[in-house]
């Protein structure tokens, strides 16, 4: 594996943990006005990644729009199905999933792993299509990984205080923000590796990382923003996040 593989599919683990170092030193929680115009920025990056980077080279690729529609949904049902049947508490304390005696903080981290899946598996499928000489470029394939990773930085300070706020110290709640983190690379690494398999559906791969990803933006993202009062912030940042992809693709 070449070096600017191994760049593209560790660079958004590192924005996760340059966030998830944010409880280290901040004294206080989040204002919900600050954690809105992140979580909204973070929804604007994911929703022009899913366009640009997966579902536009998808289009480009399939000779008729039905196996990137098929793909889209299953990405859409895979993560309900992940919603469904793994036990997890979101930031507003809203518990999802079958009932268990897991703590607070395993559950919170549970979710923060669940909302970091798609984005590793889309890196992964990009980058499967670069090595394939599909439509996808390197250049493409970074800037995907690149802009996950911007957005990661925010989301992992906006996790990590929920952590320490259920209980955690600061250094185990570093370490279980990193921790996280780490299912993007795995899953891209996975993803890669099934590549032979991935090739000769890779619209209909594309897609299905694109609707894992706005099923996380639409189920948890957009309503975090728009939690509590009125406030255009979150809309404001979902745009400012939502341009800055679009520019870097």
């Amino acid at each position: 594996m070449n070096r600017e593989i191994i760049q593209g599919l560790l660079i958004p683990f590192l924005g996760t943990s340059i966030g998830a170092s944010f409880v280290l030193f901040m004294r206080k929680p989040l204002s919900q006005t600050s954690q809105r115009m992140l979580t909204g920025f973070a929804a604007g990056i994911m929703v022009a990644a899913s366009f640009w980077s997966l579902l536009q080279p998808a289009l480009a690729q399939a000779k008729t729009v039905w196996p990137v529609a098929i793909g889209f949904l299953l990405g859409i049902g895979f993560l309900l199905l992940l919603d469904v049947v793994i036990p997890h508490t979101h930031m507003d304390d809203q518990e999802e999933g079958p009932h268990t005696s897991l703590n607070k903080s395993t559950k919170l981290l549970l979710a923060v792993t669940l909302h970091n899946l798609p984005e590793g598996m889309a890196v992964g499928v990009v980058y499967a299509g670069w090595l394939s000489n599909s439509a996808i470029g390197q250049a493409g394939a970074f800037a995907l990984a690149m802009g996950i990773a911007i957005q990661n930085v925010p989301e992992g300070a906006i996790v990590s205080m929920p952590l320490k706020a259920a209980g955690m110290s600061r250094w185990k709640t570093f370490l279980a923000g990193v921790g996280s983190g780490a299912v993007e690379p795995v899953g891209a690494l996975l993803t890669i590796w099934l590549s032979a398999w991935i090739v000769p559906l890779m619209p209909s791969f594309l897609a299905f990382a694109a609707g894992a990803m706005l099923y996380v933006v639409v189920e948890e993202l957009i309503p975090e923003m728009s939690e509590g009062a009125h406030s255009n912030w979150g809309t404001i940042c979902f745009a400012l996040g939502f341009v800055l992809m679009m520019c870097l693709e």
